[in-house]
């Protein structure tokens, strides 16, 4: 029967590694909705305050570039021709060949330089013109031929095309998309979990497919008690501190990183890169030790990794072939960064690691390091890769205590003289005891260790872009890990009297996270453009049905903010209502969806507060609005399931009752003036009260305010 489970697990999960890679918009089994396109009114407040609404910072996201591109492609007035010369440029630039680069570069200069400079609309400096003469005339092409164009392209893009685009509905839609990302918050029901592939000291790794994209991840899910009852809390912590910070920038291809983390009430989930081809251990039980050639593939694409780490001041501590995973085309990865270190204020002294592949520094306790721990186990891998064993486990030994002291005491490391001359000064280099003699601590890190000769010959570009050929490719079709029932299971008595507490639970108060960049490169590699063509559906519908549109410009008009929002209806039904809401400096109105009845108007005047915190009702968090005596039934609360939203009708609520009650004050002492006395002055507060919430009670609901006492917004 467990054999048959097993069976079962195996299939399902290949079923769901093949379902992913279909079309777009079969992998998902759930709908992303975009939010209405009057959040842009919200957003626009938002992202400005963040410092979030300029060219550069919305170009270099994945989505502001598809929707910036589309606007200028097919929405833009004018044409703009200087889009497509810089996706021509970058073309060029991950062109490997140089044979197929000249001959880009001879189009790009023939159809975006010459033919405009000979009809006289070439808007570039001479400068840049003469820098690609210069190379092409000599007939090369380097990687940066046509740097000096970017940045002339780019301050065009920046004027009049990106003003128009935050203009456009484009710009509406990425708003819609932020929004989107910004108020993710996962759970388990946002992924279906398949077949275990790994477990730790803590918790397990299972294969799973996100419902929404239908991507396939790596989820690594850590037992909440089992953390407590071991004190790890801090080393769970520190690793999605770690992952955060080599999954966010700059992409590396060979690092297992990290999309999103959540927890729920007993785990906490990691989201990472799924490697579908095992590991290298894996591999060494099945394959056998691997040659040379084969070794120095693996060691160029972990050099990378290492790289990327250490430019991030992150000392890696594990790494060996356990920890290194293959996808399914062979290319390797570095997982598992629970022991990695953050160096950059302080460097570590603690002696963790596996033994057989600890620096010795690491393995004298007190004594600090940084990233020179990770050659030392670096070269301790190749050997391994080449031998099958550890070069300080002399005879197979497992005593650790041996392993440690041998580490610790032999001078030079025995190599086999079958060894080539290359690779042996390769692994003295780096199992150097000195750290200052040591390969990749003098200084140069990583590059030292590329520039030594037993990597002579490698593109390192080729490495990055993943071009050589791996030396053993996964098979397809089948799971390449440990049986599911040899992972096995923890044994749940261990932690039967471990309870978490409140406090405990409060650790992981800012656990939840998404990594921006991943999400985007995940959802336009699946379901945007299907999406986007839904919501344009849902939008022309509604225009077609309303006669007004409730979020329309508000541009020209004293409108703060605008958007759907909910309002408790009150003591007699007790339901959320819907309405559309405007925020002008003087009143908000809430509209019906239909529109074909008068809005609901409530003065700033007649407000006593609106309260500093939010506060919990019917289980929403909530914006509260007191009156003052007598005026409604006292209060008014209303409410979004959008985060951001919520906070920005507060502040903006808060921010235009202040500033009424400001005028209103100042109007008063001024008319207190006129009437020569405090009484009468503060007759007149209450005349001026009156006064603005009779002549505001005749405001149209188009956004055009009666410039009343407490209304004006000049």
């Amino acid at each position: 029967m467990a054999d048959l489970e097993a069976v079962l697990a195996d299939v399902s999960y290949l079923m769901a590694m093949e379902k992913s890679k279909c079309m777009p918009a079969a992998r998902a089994s759930k709908k992303i909705i975009l939010p209405d396109p009057s959040v842009r009114s919200v957003m626009h407040k938002y992202l400005e305050k963040e410092s979030e609404v300029n060219f550069d910072k919305i170009f270099n996201q994945v989505l502001g570039y598809l929707l910036f591109r589309d606007f200028c492609d097919n929405f833009s007035d004018e044409p703009v021709p200087h889009l497509k010369f810089y996706e021509e440029i970058k073309a060029y630039e991950k062109t490997e060949c140089h044979d197929e680069r000249r001959k880009q570069a001879r189009d790009i200069y023939d159809n975006f330089i010459m033919k405009e400079m000979l009809s006289h609309t070439h808007e570039y400096s001479k400068e840049a013109v003469a820098h690609v003469q210069k190379y092409l005339m000599k007939n090369e092409v380097p990687v940066n031929l046509f740097e000096p164009y970017i940045e002339e392209i780019f301050h065009h893009l920046r004027g009049e095309p990106f003003r128009k685009f935050l203009e456009s509905d484009k710009y509406t839609r990425f708003c819609q998309w932020k929004n989107l990302e910004l108020n993710i918050q996962l759970t388990m029901n946002d992924f279906s979990v398949h077949r275990i592939i790994g477990r730790g000291g803590f918790g397990e790794v299972y294969g799973c497919r996100k419902a929404d994209t239908g991507k396939m991840y790596a989820m690594k899910c850590l037992d909440k008690k089992r953390i407590k009852m071991k004190q790890g809390e801090t080393l769970a912590l520190n690793e999605r501190t770690m992952l955060s910070l080599v999954s966010t920038g700059v992409d590396c291809p060979f690092i297992v990183c990290m999309t999103y983390a959540f927890h729920t009430p007993d785990k906490l989930c990691f989201i990472l890169d799924l490697m579908n081809g095992g590991d290298l251990h894996y591999h060494l039980s099945q394959h056998g030790v691997f040659n040379e050639s084969d070794m120095k593939f693996y060691a160029a694409e972990v050099i990378l990794g290492l790289d990327h780490m250490h430019k991030r001041f992150i000392v890696y501590r594990d790494l060996k072939p356990a920890n290194i995973l293959l996808d399914e085309n062979g290319h390797v990865r570095i997982s598992d960064l629970g022991l990695a270190c953050d160096f950059s204020k302080k460097k570590p002294h603690a002696s963790v690691g596996t033994h057989g592949y600890m620096a010795p520094e690491v393995l004298s306790k007190g004594t600090p390091y940084d990233s020179s721990a990770d050659w030392f186990s670096f070269g301790c891998m190749l050997y391994k890769l080449l031998k099958g064993h550890s070069p300080f486990r002399q005879h197979k030994t497992k005593d650790k205590h041996e392993i440690d002291r041998m580490t610790l005491t032999m001078v030079n490391v025995e190599l086999p003289e079958s060894f080539s001359k290359e690779l042996r000064d390769l692994l003295e280099g780096l199992l150097m005891r000195d750290i200052d003699k040591r390969l990749g601590c003098k200084g140069g890190g990583a590059d030292e260790v590329k520039a030594h000769p037993f990597f002579a010959g490698i593109d390192w570009n080729q490495v990055y872009y993943q071009k050589y050929t791996p030396p053993l490719i996964p098979p397809r079709g089948e799971v390449n890990a440990a049986d599911a029932f040899d992972i096995g299971s923890f044994d749940e008595e261990d932690t039967k009297g471990i309870k978490l507490t409140e406090q405990d639970q409060e650790l992981y108060k800012y656990f939840p996270l998404t990594i921006s960049e991943r999400w985007q490169q995940e959802v336009a590699e699946t379901v945007f453009d299907t999406v986007n063509l839904e919501a344009d559906r849902v939008e022309q519908k509604r225009k077609a049905k309303q006669k007004q549109r409730l979020d329309a410009d508000e541009k020209e008009s004293d409108c703060i903010l605008h958007g759907y929002i909910k309002k408790y209806s009150g003591s007699f039904a007790t339901v959320w209502q819907t309405r559309y809401a405007k925020l002008y400096p003087n009143r908000l109105e809430l509209h019906t969806d239909s529109g074909s009845t008068k809005p609901e108007l409530v003065f700033m005047d007649q407000m006593e507060e609106v309260v500093q915190d939010f506060v919990q009702f019917k289980n929403e968090q909530c914006i509260q609005i007191r009156f003052r005596d007598g005026i409604r039934d006292g209060k008014l609360i209303l409410t979004m399931v959008d985060e951001i939203g919520l906070k920005e009708w507060a502040l903006s609520l808060r921010s235009a009752h202040k500033e009424s009650q400001e005028l209103l004050g100042s109007m008063a002492k001024k008319a207190g003036k006129i009437y020569g006395t405090e009484r009468d002055a503060s007759k007149a507060n209450v005349l001026i009260s009156s006064a603005g919430a009779n002549s505001n009670s005749n405001s149209n609901s188009t956004g055009s305010a009666q410039k009343g006492a407490n209304g004006s917004s000049n």
